[in-house]
């Protein structure tokens, strides 16, 4: 009997050696590391010739150079942060219908850039807890949908780290860049609106502790003062399971109290529909209902909503453009967009 090798046969092809690294890629290229590394990252300074001779091997090879080598020697690390803070509400979840909307925007025109999304939903429990994200060295910028209570805490961190964006409120003179609605111009927009059609009770549906949400009440209210009107504020959650039990307890009050409401966002303003439909309060009849969002759901309930639009799609784009000229050492001014009340069958 033969041996193993005369079974198998000796007049094979010899066995084509793995390209592992660069290293090995350089001998058969001939050619230094250094050289194979420049012409892999297209530097003009390895001619023509060689540059694509080396592209060759590494395709025969299926040969791709190591991604994090690459990043340490450009100290870039490819990946753009999208955090969302929650420390005003920690029930809230990613899966909120604006969250969603904001991050399916963004997650779309960060990659078509040619970069990857780390995304982080944080219940802040420290005063560092942004530092350590910007800190990691794992990102190249960050953006942040929503500023939640922790406006100081961003404050204190894009002092140090400018390519920090956020989506949220602008206060005259804050440090970090912002791009977001004007929402005292909302509040005043639905104020003047439910006025016009005749309310004279109004609430607000709403948690004010966050920035945004307390500057859309601040406009409401400020509105209808002037129109001689008090609004009540009803604190209503943004986590959906509180939020309902909120709701519940308002749709009690709402009837026979106020007939003008404004709900600080879309999904409170729908949930709000259906409580008064199942006591048969008729929207708008008895209550006009004015939301904030302008989501897709918005002109798909019944009735159909009126809501403040912000106009989510250019904002996220503005968000993306801001960072990346951040990021590239630009300094950048914060963008206030103006909202447009969107007229519909609840006003």
């Amino acid at each position: 009997m033969g041996d193993f090798d005369d079974c198998i046969g000796n007049d094979g092809p010899a066995p084509v050696a793995r390209v592992r690294n660069l290293v090995d890629l350089a001998r058969l290229a001939g050619v230094s590391p250094g050289t194979v590394s420049r012409a892999l990252a297209g530097n003009p300074l390895v001619n023509v010739q060689t540059r694509e001779k080396i592209e060759a091997i590494a395709r025969a090879h299926d040969f791709r150079p190591n991604q994090m080598a690459s990043r340490l020697r450009t100290k870039r690390t490819g990946l753009i942060g999208v955090v969302i803070p929650l420390g005003h509400e920690r029930r809230q979840h990613v899966s909120d219908p604006f969250f969603m909307t904001m991050l399916g925007q963004l997650a779309d025109l960060i990659t078509e850039n040619g970069y990857d999304i780390l995304l982080s939903r944080v219940i802040p429990e420290s005063p560092d807890w942004l530092a350590r994200i910007v800190d990691s060295g794992m990102l190249d910028g960050v953006l942040l949908i929503g500023q939640s209570d922790q406006f100081d805490i961003i404050e204190q961190t894009a002092a140090r780290y400018p390519p920090l964006v956020a989506w949220g409120h602008y206060r005259p003179g804050q440090i970090h860049c912002v791009v977001g609605m004007d929402n005292v111009a909302g509040g005043q927009r639905a104020a003047t609106h439910l006025i016009a059609r005749g309310a004279r009770r109004l609430a607000f549906l709403g948690d004010v502790r966050a920035p945004e949400i307390a500057a859309r009440h601040a406009g409401f209210a400020a509105t209808a003062a002037t129109a001689g009107l008090t609004v009540e504020l009803l604190p209503t959650h943004l986590a959906a399971d509180e939020m309902e039990a909120d709701i519940t307890h308002h749709a009690g009050l709402i009837d026979g109290q106020y007939d003008g409401v404004f709900a600080a966002s879309d999904m409170i303003a729908m949930r709000t529909l259906r409580a008064l439909a199942d006591r048969a309060i008729a929207v708008p009849a008895r209550v006009a209902i004015i939301g904030f969002d302008d989501l897709p759901l918005a002109s798909q309930t019944v009735p159909r909503l009126t809501t403040v639009r912000q106009d989510i799609a250019p904002g996220a784009a503005t968000m993306v453009q801001t960072l990346f000229k951040r990021m590239a050492g630009a300094e950048t001014p914060s963008t206030i967009m103006q909202p447009t009340l969107i007229v519909r069958d609840s006003a």
